[in-house]
């Protein structure tokens, strides 16, 4: 059985004491491939160096997360795709619009959204959305965006069934997370009524540990918690949506 954790900050400074470990745990419950989301240009080397350590194994993604989008964020931008144009990356991420923390950046964190998603065109590669308290805003500019060249993750997905559907339609597979298995979050009815072949797993560790470690780090390891409870709600195999979900991660970044 192969688990792929599509979205995993591995990078990450809470890792920092025990990463090789946490790592190991990952591979010993058969999370085989992980794909790492970048967020500026302060961690592109951490991630590299993780992916080094690891080849085969892990895989990097380069983008700006919107909660780094500033007044500077052009410049970023260009750091960032000196970075894509000189390396080898399984996608554009982790990109989007966050409405939840700060609104100050709005029109900034669009213009970024939409610069990312002309390099991932530009390079054949899959977007990694970030989308909170923003589905009106991504949908905007996804909408505005749709061609065939448009494909990816929305990670994180928390969204209802509309949003789903309406998703799946712009050609997204939902990325599914820890927060499938909060009893109060609602997740878990709309993940019970879309197919598997829409779906990928993930962590977004060391963020959203699913129960039964909410509420602390984290981890890699964790996915077969995500796993299992997905199965559970389409009354199948742990193995089926491990082979199911990790098909699926293969025809969206082509590993």
């Amino acid at each position: 059985m192969i688990l792929t954790d599509t979205h995993s900050h591995l990078y990450d400074a809470k890792f920092a004491d025990d990463r090789q470990e946490m790592i190991a745990r990952a591979f010993e419950e058969g999370v085989e491939r992980i794909f790492i989301p970048n967020v500026d240009q302060h961690t592109v080397k951490e991630m590299m160096d993780v992916v080094a350590a690891y080849p085969g194994k892990c895989f990097p993604m380069m983008g700006l997360h919107p909660c780094h989008v500033k007044a500077d964020f052009q410049e970023e931008l260009q750091v960032l795709k000196a970075h894509l144009d000189a390396g080898n990356f399984c996608a554009v991420g982790e990109i989007g619009m966050d409405l939840y923390w700060d609104k100050t950046f709005v029109e900034e964190q669009k213009e970024a959204f939409r610069t990312q998603i002309h390099w991932a065109k530009e390079k054949g590669l899959p977007i990694a959305i970030h989308c909170r308290d923003a589905f009106g805003e991504v949908f905007e500019v996804l909408e505005s965006e749709k061609d065939e060249k448009l494909r990816g993750i929305f990670h994180c997905f928390t969204g209802s069934l509309e949003q789903a559907h309406r998703a799946i339609d712009l050609n997204f597979y939902l990325g599914i997370g820890g927060v499938v298995t909060f009893k109060k979050a609602g997740l878990d009815k709309v993940v019970e009524q879309i197919d598997l072949k829409h779906l990928v797993l993930e962590t977004d560790s060391p963020y959203l540990a699913p129960s039964p470690n909410r509420g602390k780090r984290n981890e890699s390891a964790y996915l077969v918690h995500i796993a299992q409870k997905v199965a559970d709600l389409h009354q199948v195999s742990l193995e089926e949506v491990a082979a199911v979900t990790t098909e699926n991660s293969k025809k969206i970044f082509g590993l």
